[in-house]
This record gives C-alpha cells, structure tokens and sequence, in this order.
C-alpha cells in the first residue's frame, strides 16, 4: 500500500493510562474554546489526515510553506494548518504548557504550546489565495482568524461529536484497512463539494478503467453559503451510487475538512490528504477547488510540475472540461470529440443552481433525475431562493 506523506500515518490520539492520565490534568489547565472548524482541525491531524504534521504549524514551517509549498524539512505541504486567537486570549497563554481545547463544554484534545508568533494576513493571502480581496471566502477566514498564531503537537482526547454522515467518517486508518481488505491496490480518490452529476459520473468512470478501486470522498467541511447544502450533496450520491457503480469497486468516506477556495495550493493539499486515505491516484479536474476567476482553468493541474512525482508520491489524473456531445450520443471533451461547440451540452454549476431554485430539472444528459429532484427537494426545504 501506498506510504502516508512522510512516510509514517501520525497518530496522536491518546489510548489507555496516556488518556486517564491527560484527563486527569485537564482541570488544572487554561482552556481554550474553539470553533467547529478548529476543533475538527485538531481530529484532522490527530487522526493522520494531516500526515506527516503532529500539530498547529510552528512559524517555521508556517512560513516556508506560504513562501514555498513545503514544510521546514522539504516535505511538501501547500496550506497552512494553523489555530489563531485574539490577543486578549493569547496573552494568558505560555509557551510550555498544555493548553485544553474545549467546544466550551468537554475537553476534545490538549495543545502542548510551542510558541505564539505573528504573521502578515495579506502575505498569506496574496501567496496562498493569489489575492487580497476579501470577497474571496478563503482570504475572508484568514482576514478573521485571530491575529495570534499558537503552534504545538496535538493530543486528542474525545472524538469530536458530529452529528451528520457518522456512518461516512472514517479516518484513515480505517479507510486503509477497508483498501487492504479489499486487495486494492491502485485507488483513485475524487474529490468534491458538489452534487453528483454526469461530468463526475464520467471522469469516475473513465479512472476506474484503470484503477480497483475508487473512493469517493465529499467534502463536508464548511462551504460558501451559495454551495449547495450538503446534506444533499451526500444524498445525491446514496440515491445513485448502486446504480451506477460496481458496489465492489466504491467506496464513500466523507472529507471532513472546510473548504478553502484556494484552487491550484488546495488541489495539492487535497491529493496529499487522499495519499494519507490510501489512494495511489488523485482526480483534478477543470478549475479545482476555484471560485470566481481567481485561477486558471487547469492552472489546479499545472501546480502538480513544480514537483517531482516522488516528493508528492500520489498520481493526479488530469481531465479536462466534459460536456455531453449530442453527436456523438455521449459525455466527451475536447480530446475526444470532434463535432462543434453547438452539439455539446454543458451547464455551469451557477446556471444548474437556477434551474433547481426554480423547481426544474437540468437536461438529463447532465443530471441525473433522481439526483436532480434530490436537489430541488432540498432547495425548497432550505428555503434556497439565492
């Protein structure tokens, strides 16, 4: 199987005496109360998803990997993993003490400080996001993240309590036994923070051919008002996933972290944590994790050159823009079709979100119907009328 990133899957969840002995010290400690996000941040590197960071980013890897995609080692690594408070908060902190994470009810996990530092929110912004414009969501949560900084390893505690798609949460441990299980040995992950459609079903399809298997892995982390809820982003995929796949070649594990927007840094960001998953092979498509026209259209593939295949160690299968030919009675792109522009049948995600507010199906060559009235469904039960 696959290696996890830097060779070893972290785990710093605390077992046995280790855990009774840290719970027994929790009522002596500061405590820190943390968002959802940061606290499900916290799992994510203890867990391994994160692989190989054992907690929040020192500035030193935090600065080498805004300035150079790459940890302080030379690992590569393209977004900051980092826990910001506000100044208040940080002055009756320590470097050298464990710091208890709580949701401001039970300790999750414990932060034994390293340091507290500073950082320039638009220097991050600028090379991370490839703006300063706060209308970029992205740039927005770091514009609002505290303007401290607090490094240190992580020890987890408690699992945080989620209380969507427990059935879909699976760390990667577990999905890397379920790959072993399974004899997999080349798997394709894809992600997504969108519903199914045929474009996905066709870039899914066409990595199968080559692959065992093929983990499907929604993002179900926080999105931009505008995405579609994700409720039914995952209910999109249940209606139709036996359908439409050998069962015996797919696998559905939810991503639990947020989105971040950050288009070609979080293609790779998101490759890496799949490596950690297991997967040997890694979808991108056209525009991955964009908004707006901050990026390039392939530019999320192109980042991939800047290393070599070993320093990544995970495979990205470069698609292009599918669209349904009606000419040749089939999903295409441009590498495949010849016939002209006006046969194909492509819709946008912002024309298909119209076309749901509105009660209506998106063409069926793009849309599934079971899927599409899953969605409309949903828009009228969550009152979406953007």
């Amino acid at each position: 199987m696959i290696e996890p990133h830097g060779g070893i899957l972290v785990d710093r969840m605390a077992k046995g005496k280790e855990r009774e002995d840290l719970l027994e010290r929790v009522s002596s400690l500061s405590r820190l109360v943390l968002s959802r996000r940061d606290l499900t941040e916290a799992e994510n590197i203890a867990i391994g998803l994160y692989s190989p960071l054992q907690g929040f980013m020192l500035q030193k890897d935090y600065n080498s990997v805004v300035e150079g995609m790459r940890l302080a080692d030379g690992t590569v690594w393209s977004i900051p993993i980092v826990l910001g408070v506000d100044e208040e908060t940080a002055e009756g902190l320590k470097p050298g003490e464990d710091v208890a994470l709580t949701d401001g009810n039970q300790v999750y996990a414990l932060l034994q400080l390293e340091e507290k530092y500073r950082v320039d929110k638009a220097r991050e912004a600028e090379k991370v996001y490839k703006t300063t414009e706060k209308e970029h969501p992205g740039v927005a949560a770091v514009y609002d993240r505290g303007d401290v900084l607090l490094g240190g390893k992580i020890k987890m505690l408690n699992r945080v309590k989620h209380e969507k798609f427990n059935e879909y949460r699976r760390g990667p441990a577990q999905v890397r036994s379920y790959i072993e299980e399974r004899g997999w040995k080349r798997i394709v992950g894809f992600q997504t923070r969108n519903p199914i459609h045929r474009a996905h079903e066709y870039l899914q399809k066409c990595s199968l051919e080559i692959a065992d298997g093929l983990l499907l892995s929604p993002l179900v982390g926080e999105t931009k008002s505008s995405d579609i809820p994700v409720e039914y982003r995952i209910k999109s995929y249940e209606v139709v996933m036996d359908k439409i796949y050998p069962p015996e070649r797919v696998f559905l594990s939810v991503f639990p972290p947020a989105m971040r927007y950050a288009g070609p840094r979080e293609a790779i960001f998101h490759a890496l944590c799949r490596k950690n998953l297991g997967c040997t092979h890694f979808i991108v498509g056209r525009d991955h994790a964009g908004v707006g026209d901050y990026y390039g259209t392939y530019e999320a593939q192109e980042i991939f050159d800047n290393f070599t295949p070993e320093e990544i160690g995970i495979t990205p299968l470069r698609f292009e823009y599918s669209f349904y030919c009606k000419k040749c009675g089939s999903m295409a792109t441009a590498k495949t079709c010849p016939h002209d522009r006006k046969e194909h049948i492509g819709l946008s995600g912002t024309k298909v979100r119209k076309l749901l507010r509105a009660g209506k199906r998106p063409p069926a060559e793009m849309t599934r119907p079971e899927v599409a009235d899953v969605l409309i469904q949903g828009m009228a039960e969550t009152g979406d009328k953007e």
